[in-house]
């Protein structure tokens, strides 16, 4: 009995100080000024560092936004690189206040790894990428192929899935970042790469020769990619999931950064509302959304600049639209 009842405190002690350290994020935050943020090893249009070591990308853009809200100055950012295998234990000892790394939301990460995934910023599907010398213009048609994949990734799962349904065989040629995976694919050591269709798309840029490789047809999974914070911080979650709201509210207020001040002024009450107000239920100052829009942009701003055709991977919109144009996007009313 005494064992049992010493095993109980004990692990009531160790989750009443996981749970203190992740309650006072905010405060951690505010008191070391800035924004300690997971990204990808380098995703082009993502999360990824030019040669000055700035970093960029749409999920770079969720951290920055952020940092505005909570601190004022989208700049206070330090980012944190993690592989696939990583990511989550660094969340989840506190290393990051946050990560912003292409994450997959399910229900297992969201229900047993002590994690909150804060919303979506990529509505993602995966897919398959091959050599055009490869003749295949379906993934059906690879049936007993190598495969190269990312480790530690519900990429793996899917692939698995997919193939078992289909009555097909492949061989698994695994990595841990998804740098030496694509070297992995242009080397020969696997007939296609499989992943979220828009990592597809990033890693293809970093070919020597892009147009050699082609994108197949098929989506086989749904992949909603958003940022995560710990469970237990109700304050941070919060800040979190509506700076990402805040993107998405203020391209459909069309509220952008080069308006934003001008925007300021406007008789119409929801701008009004947005542009300076509800900050105090945040715990933040009433220019929180102003200063994510003015400093980082709105949500079409981000995407466009990051994945959309004025990038290099030139990605439609598609299901990442907002729902008036009939995309997923949609973020609750700032009110």
């Amino acid at each position: 009995m005494k064992k049992i009842t010493s095993t109980f405190m004990l692990t009531s002690v160790l989750a009443f100080s996981a749970n203190s350290a992740s309650a006072d994020t905010f405060d951690s935050v505010k008191s070391k000024d800035y924004v300690q943020c997971g990204v990808s090893t380098g995703l082009p249009g993502f999360s990824n560092a030019d040669a000055s070591g700035n970093w960029n990308g749409l999920d770079v853009d969720v951290c920055r936004a952020v940092a505005a809200a909570a601190l004022g100055d989208a700049n206070k950012v330090k980012f944190t690189p993690l592989t696939a295998k990583e990511r989550f234990t660094a969340l989840q000892s506190g290393e990051i206040d946050i990560l912003s790394r292409n994450t997959t939301w399910t229900l297992t990460r969201d229900a047993s790894l002590g994690i909150n995934f804060a919303g979506v910023n990529y509505y993602d599907g995966q897919g398959f990428m091959v050599t055009k010398s490869l003749g295949v213009k379906s993934a059906l048609e690879l049936d007993g192929a190598a495969v190269c994949i990312q480790a530690g990734t519900t990429t793996e799962l899917n692939l698995a899935d997919y193939f078992r349904e289909n009555g097909m065989k492949y061989k698994s040629v695994t990595y841990d970042t998804s740098d030496a995976t694509i070297k992995g694919f242009e080397a020969g050591r696997c007939d296609m790469i499989t992943s979220d269709q828009s990592q597809l798309y990033a890693l293809r840029i970093k070919i020597k020769n892009p147009e050699t490789a082609i994108v197949l047809p098929e989506v086989i999974s749904k992949e909603p990619l958003g940022p995560v914070v710990r469970q237990g911080d109700d304050k941070w979650f919060n800040i979190v999931k509506w700076s990402l709201y805040a993107m998405v509210n203020a391209e459909e207020l069309g509220v952008t950064s080069a308006n934003a001040k001008s925007m300021m002024g406007s008789s119409n009450p929801e701008i009004g509302r947005f542009m300076s107000g509800q900050g105090e239920k945040l715990g933040v100052g009433d220019d929180w959304a102003y200063n994510i829009v003015s400093q980082v942009g709105n949500y079409g701003e981000s995407f466009e600049r990051n994945v959309g055709m004025g990038s290099p991977l030139k990605i439609s919109r598609g299901l990442n639209a907002l729902w008036k144009k009939g995309g997923l996007q949609y973020a609750p009313p700032i009110r």
